[in-house]
């Protein structure tokens, strides 16, 4: 039976009162004198000191049988009788698991982390509530002794009890989700007090509407601290046993702690915390000391001798959404022993990262054969790819950074100090050393990473260089600490000292990015860390927008190529974005969302956390205690546009919604590929994508006196998808084949073209296709079919292989080739000649690259020259920009009210006559652009000889850097001019509504240059071609200014 005794004065819980804890203690005695483990005349005695003198929690005898308690005092008893004389070796460790819980036991010493044995609570991290969720989640009460476990040793037993919730109501809505009576545990609403009530409902209000850990602190009657963390379920991992480290680390201890969970989805971490001080009395004997005893565990050092309770506690509520953003790093046990702080640790952690990525690991004979080899010889360029790729994967391994990173501790502390010299203190004027000093005394005091900066000022660049040289033994570490050195120095802008925040961004200087790996270089490059993934932004111009894709691996081996190629396939995509990008002003950009091995179920955490973390550096605002100002050496602010990639299509509502809560002035135009709800252009609603890649299907046919349906084709990319359903719907040829993620349809006489209309309005794969309308001659064949016989006679080993390798299949012959889906470099050097028939002659005629990447462009150049016409991503695949770019526009154009009448689907699910007519200019100038730049092409292509993929570089250069150069001229200035430029360059539909001086008010100054530019470069390079005579220009302007002065 238990008994709720009024609160405590240390605690907001009631006290576990167990009634019938005599009875227990007798059952006890009975079963140890059968037993006979323990002498006779000292089980009254052992007993006693086990339920009156150790101070267990009463909840413990609640929850476990006379049996098993009378099995821990036995081990207990033997523990001390074998380590007589040695009390540090006691060790106790009890573990009870059941179909709702369990209960775990072991000896603690107040203040310090277990380094040695079971590692209870990681365990209760990864097996309960890191896996909570509110449809199955579970609680945890975990108790310290009061007494010792031996007389001369000052260690208590810890107790942790897990247990299964059971919500009052399971799955709120509406006000009952803000309603602690509902969204609670029955047995915390039975131990819970009014004012712990009050305290947990006002921290789930918080976390409610805030991303990121909700973090408050109140002292308590007996001197202690409470300690409370509100977040959301399954927002972090392995966070409740690093706080443990966290506090430990600056010498405090809890007597309890509690973790609640919430149906709503909220979990709450309530720490009970003082000063550890027998600790400071071992390892105390001055500043900075860390001796400690040779037989235990080493005890922290890290808080300043004589740092009051309130100064710990400040700090570790600014240390905890540090760990809550990467509560566990390979450098954890320096961190738990306290030869690295926790800042330090986690900068170690980034700076691996960071590494693994863009160490500059070539060499100098890579640098040689690149000057040897032709950069305009696109198989010269290639060999140098895969070339680059086998050096970075062969030259250092993750584990060898990480290696070399462990061995050189004190150069981490080195370069952390110079890091947060930097980020941390503001060195605008006086002294850096008097600054740092006053910056700490204020707010630092305690902070072991921060109190080197008291001591001394950190090195300079130049100092750590030659510190490194001195320091590192070979060629390799000094590589590995100087490319810490590299990130410190490109560092513009960073969250890492924001009070709150989920995820660690940087905002970089691209400069560090050697020119031989990458020739063009970008305008901004961002670095986002989470406890999920790691990711990366990249655009190459300062107005630019693209897509952001997340990166899943099947296994081990393919995180580790993922990871290897992360940073290389964002630029490739940003840089063929800009490509893309030359009719609108929007310069290309890209964004990658790797995620970690054990993080591919959690997608949308991690975009979450990438979003948030972006804007953290893209937002200027301070709220204190949540938001502070950052240290800011880029110097303006930044608006980034985000749009869809593969695995985020959904969370495009959710990022701009997000950018509103954060105060966001450009939330509207944060993301394209929104829903129409919020006024977005849905792509593949629309076919926007498709619109501009059929453009060069017709272009092809028109140019060739092509009868469509008469044309056979082979796709890649299902009637799932967006680009795929949508060709599908589109077109009117004879596809013979279609490969997507399921598998492979074929069927030489034509797949039946209304059942793949069927599949493309559902949105289904062609595992769902009806196979019995497929002629005697086709087949499909899924990933999961084993042993397959085509009708020709072919054996098919296995469906994936045959899938993956499909496109390079002697049957998948046809007049075009349309790839709408596909991983980049699909088809490269090494399997481009499996195109080709015996006979030298290429399976395709017309190739027109809808899936970005697809080709290399060595692999393109080798159709071309085998008569094939190809028409490459940059050129085919820029409908989805042009339709975002003009979402953008509107967003941009207009008001919170208009936006929301003339853009937004209503509240009866009908679209505004303004949206209707808005989109289908849109859809008038996709199918504009297209066609204007296959003419160029075409046209070009046939006067010069030059291949349509090269020229398609060409283009995209030539109105890039005239766009570019325009910037510098005076052009803008022409009021007439300018005026002339942007009516016929703006939507019509948006003229009318609100007239060109109210767009050119209320559009950022630099967008609107961007649209100006972006437009006259784009007609005059389609008009003149990449290589005009040098009047050319002043040919097209004077018609221009020939109609302003009319209009004057």
């Amino acid at each position: 039976m238990t008994v709720l005794d009024p609160v405590s004065t240390n605690s907001d819980y009631t006290d576990n009162v167990y009634s019938g804890k005599q009875d227990h203690r007798a059952q006890v005695c009975a079963i140890l004198e059968q037993e006979g483990s323990i002498p006779q005349h000292l089980i009254d005695t052992e007993v006693d000191w086990f339920y009156n003198v150790l101070g267990l929690d009463d909840m413990y005898f609640m929850l476990e049988a006379p049996t098993a308690v009378a099995r821990h005092l036995t081990s207990l008893y033997g523990s001390q009788l074998s380590s007589a004389g040695q009390d540090n070796l006691i060790s106790v460790t009890f573990q009870t698991r059941h179909e709702s819980g369990a209960v775990f036991i072991h000896n603690s010493v107040p203040g310090v982390s277990k380094t040695e044995g079971p590692h209870f609570e990681q365990m209760i991290d990864a097996e309960y509530l890191d896996i909570s969720v509110p449809q199955k989640a579970y609680r945890v009460e975990s108790y310290r002794s009061r007494g010792k476990v031996s007389k001369s040793l000052d260690a208590s037993l810890r107790t942790y009890f897990v247990n299964a919730c059971d919500f009052v109501n399971p799955a709120p809505e509406g006000d009952a989700v803000n309603d602690i009576a509902q969204v609670s545990d029955r047995t915390f609403l039975a131990k819970a007090t009014p004012h712990v009530l009050d305290l947990y409902g006002g921290v789930i209000a918080k976390v409610l509407c805030r991303s990121g850990p909700v973090i408050v602190s109140g002292e308590l009657p007996n001197g202690g601290y409470r300690l409370v963390i509100g977040y959301r379920q399954r927002s972090t991992q392995g966070f409740y046993s690093a706080m443990s480290d966290l506090y430990h680390y600056y010498s405090m201890y809890s007597s309890r702690k509690y973790v609640e969970q919430f149906s709503n989805g909220v979990t709450i971490i309530s720490l009970y915390l003082d000063l550890a001080k027998h600790a400071k009395k071992l390892t105390h004997s001055g500043a900075g000391s860390s001796s400690t005893s040779s037989n235990a565990s080493p005890v922290l050092s890290a808080a300043i001798p004589h740092a009051s309770i309130e100064e710990c506690v400040a700090q570790i509520k600014k240390e905890a959404s540090l760990l809550f953003c990467i509560p566990n790093t390979p450098f954890q046990t320096l961190f738990k022993t306290g030869e690295l702080s926790v800042q330090e640790a986690v900068y170690a952690n980034v700076g691996w990262i960071f590494a693994q990525h863009f160490l500059n690991r070539l060499g100098s004979e890579y640098a040689t054969l690149a000057e040897i080899l032709d950069p305009n010889d696109a198989t010269d360029v290639e060999v140098l790819a895969k070339l680059k790729k086998r050096l970075r994967q062969e030259t250092f391994t993750r584990e060898l950074v990480l290696d070399i990173l462990l061995r050189h501790r004190e150069l981490i502390k080195d370069l952390y100090a110079h890091f947060a010299h930097v980020h941390y203190v503001s060195a605008d004027s006086g002294s850096a050393v008097s600054k740092v000093a006053d910056r700490l005394k204020a707010d630092l005091h305690v902070s072991l990473s921060m109190t080197r900066l008291q001591d001394q000022e950190p090195l300079s660049s130049d100092e750590l260089r030659l510190k490194i040289t001195r320091v590192t033994t070979n060629d390799h570490d000094a590589m590995v600490m100087r490319a810490l050195l590299d990130f410190n120095e490109h560092v513009l802008k960073t969250n890492f000292y924001q009070p709150t925040k989920v995820a660690l961004s940087f905002r970089m200087d691209p400069g560090f990015l050697p020119a031989i790996e990458y020739p063009t270089k970008p305008y901004g490059l961002f670095l986002i860390i989470g406890n999920e993934f790691r990711g990366f932004h990249v655009r190459f111009q300062d107005v630019a927008r693209g897509g952001i894709r997340i990166v899943r691996s099947r296994n081990a081996e393919a995180f580790s190529i993922n990871q290897r190629t992360l940073f290389d396939e964002n630029y490739s995509l940003a840089s063929t974005q800009h490509r893309k990008n030359k009719d609108i002003p929007e310069g290309g950009s890209k964004g990658t969302i790797l995620l970690n091995p054990d993080a591919q179920d959690k997608p949308f955490v991690a975009f979450e956390k990438y979003v948030d973390a972006m804007l953290d550096l893209l937002l200027t605002g301070e709220t204190p205690g949540i938001k502070n100002r950052l240290v800011d050496r880029l110097g303006h602010n930044e608006i980034l546009f985000f749009g869809p990639d593969e695995g985020t299509a959904g969370y495009m509502d959710w990022a701009s919604q997000h950018a509103r809560k954060r105060g966001a002035p450009f939330w509207k135009a944060f993301t394209t590929g929104k829903s129409q709800t919020l006024g977005g252009i849905p792509h593949d609603t629309y076919g926007m994508t498709t619109r501009s890649v059929h453009q060069y299907v017709l272009g092809i046919m028109r140019q060739l006196g092509l009868d469509e349906s008469e044309c056979t084709k082979l796709q890649t990319g299902g009637p799932d998808g967006d680009l795929g359903s949508n060709e599908i719907k589109i077109s009117h040829d004879r596809t013979t084949a279609i490969v997507d993620g399921s598998g492979v349809l074929y069927d030489p006489q034509g797949i039946d073209r209304a059942e793949l209309a069927r599949l493309a309005d559902a949105r289904q794969m062609i595992q769902e296709f009806d196979t019995s309308k497929l002629s005697s001659d086709g087949f499909r064949v899924l990933v999961d079919d084993f042993q397959i016989t085509l009708p020709d006679g072919t054996h098919v080993q296995d469906g994936l292989s045959f899938r993956n390798t499909f496109h390079v299949n002697p049957l998948a012959a046809a007049d075009f080739f349309v790839p709408c889906g596909g991983r980049p470099e699909s088809i490269d050097i090494n399997n481009v000649g499996k195109l080709f028939d015996a006979d030298g002659t290429a399976r395709f005629k017309y190739v027109v690259e809808g899936a970005n990447l697809f080709f290399t462009q060595d692999a393109r150049l080798r159709l071309e020259k085998a008569g094939v016409h190809l028409f490459k991503d940059a050129s085919a695949n820029k409908g989805g920009v042009t339709s975002s770019s003009l979402e953008v526009l509107a967003a941009l154009s207009l008001t919170d009210d208009e936006f929301g009448r003339l853009m937004c689907k209503q509240s009866d699910g009908s679209l505004p006559a303004f949206y209707q007519e808005y989109v289908a200019g849109v859809q008038n100038a996709i199918e504009a652009n297209a066609a204007r730049e296959f003419e160029c092409l075409w046209n070009e292509s046939k006067a010069t000889g030059k291949s349509k993929s090269v020229l398609s570089d060409d283009l995209s250069v030539a109105i890039v850097e005239l766009r570019k150069n325009l910037e510098s001229t005076t052009l803008w200035d022409n009021v007439a001019l300018r005026h002339l430029i942007m009516r016929e360059a703006l939507p019509a539909r948006l003229l009318k509504e609100i007239g060109l001086d109210t767009i050119l008010a209320r559009v950022p100054l630099n967008y609107l240059k961007a649209i100006f530019g972006a437009y006259l470069a784009s007609h005059f390079v389609y008009e003149y071609g990449t290589s005009p005579s040098q009047f050319a220009f002043f040919e097209f302007m004077s018609r221009y200014y020939a109609k302003a002065d009319t209009a004057v």
